[in-house]
């Protein structure tokens, strides 16, 4: 109940300081104060703008803002908040920390860094001092153009912060240049051509962040053989303990969290490794440990496959067969 009044109140404080004119975002924040777990929601840049202490956005559905010398009222931002929009930024010299989510990242080198419509996130401690560019674009200004589909296969949307992407020197410079060629097509006298090149920015902008992340698996390598072995054993761990009993089949989510990794990370991490994503690994894990039991216990099928985590031993045997060419039974009837 506490939380519905909460959110009456919200509304309620948000109407008020429309009807006086007071749309700077103080009462907004005020209202949030009495029930903080809510996220505060701006659905148009407009608001963000004003937030922000900014003046009106030059378009309705894209900004491009640009920190430099701490100008922004970032302070005037609910601690928690979420939008309709996409939101992809470069912060250098940051200071203090982000969040996402429940999880703190420090972000002192800065990073470049992407964020979903609707996600969570909140505003970095000690007031996020930074420098840097936040592109902020609404899902409508890619309508009839490809990249509308496209935006959501580059799974770093669903990164966490502390899976930002860290560029080179020269890596931050070509970042840095699409911004500019983004910041001086929205600064000059908008036409039929516009969204044309902007949009062929941000797709450049896309396909570099996902060059430099196969370059950043790469150089990080070592670190992630370190979490693929953690991740080995927590499904040793799992079916050795017979959890599957209790918790059904590991499932990607199970495992990112064990690792402190966003599931989406965690899937492009083992590619870059293996070639396979968490769910194939999961599963010839899952089957290796099948032939396991198989071939030195004389356990049935159904017994094998509730063990496992399996609802149904028919799943668990379709599963089997589609990864071995074999049933369970005729791979157990081969060891005799």
């Amino acid at each position: 109940m506490a939380r519905q009044d909460g959110f009456s109140a919200w509304i309620t404080i948000r109407k008020v300081a429309k009807f006086h004119g007071k749309t700077s975002g103080i009462l907004y924040i005020h209202a949030m104060k009495k029930d903080a777990h809510i996220p505060y929601n701006y659905d148009s840049l407009s608001d963000l703008h004003r937030l922000l202490g900014l003046p009106k956005p030059l378009h309705p559905l894209i900004s491009l803002i640009k920190n430099t010398g701490n100008r922004l009222a970032i302070t005037n931002l609910p601690d928690t908040h979420t939008s309709v929009f996409y939101k992809l930024s470069f912060k250098q010299a940051l200071k203090g920390k982000l969040k996402y989510g429940r999880q703190y990242y420090d972000f002192d080198e800065g990073g470049l860094f992407f964020v979903s419509p609707n996600q969570v996130t909140a505003r970095a401690e000690n007031n996020g001092d930074y420098s840097g560019y936040t592109l902020i674009v609404h899902p409508d200004f890619f309508l009839n153009y490809p990249l509308a589909a496209k935006i959501k296969q580059y799974g770093f949307f669903a990164y966490t912060a502390n899976e930002a992407l860290h560029l080179s020197a020269k890596e931050k410079d070509t970042i840095i240049s699409i911004f500019e060629n983004i910041e001086e097509e929205l600064q000059s006298r908008l036409d039929d051509f516009t969204q044309d090149v902007i949009i062929s920015q941000i797709e450049s902008l896309l396909n570099y962040s996902n060059r430099f992340y196969k370059r950043q698996f790469l150089t990080r390598k070592s670190v992630h053989i370190d979490l693929l072995q953690k991740m080995e054993q927590l499904l040793d761990n799992y079916f050795n303990n017979e959890k599957g009993l209790d918790q059904g089949i590991p499932t990607v989510q199970y495992i990112a969290d064990q690792l402190n990794l966003s599931p989406n990370y965690l899937s492009d991490m083992l590619r870059s490794l293996t070639g396979q994503n968490a769910q194939q690994h999961i599963q010839n894990r899952l089957i290796e440990k099948a032939k396991e039991v198989l071939s030195t216990t004389q356990l049935s099928i159904g017994e094998i496959a509730f063990g496992l985590g399996f609802e149904h031993a028919q799943s668990f045997s379709r599963l089997f067969k589609s990864k071995t060419k074999q049933t369970p039974l005729e791979f157990r009837q081969s060891f005799n």
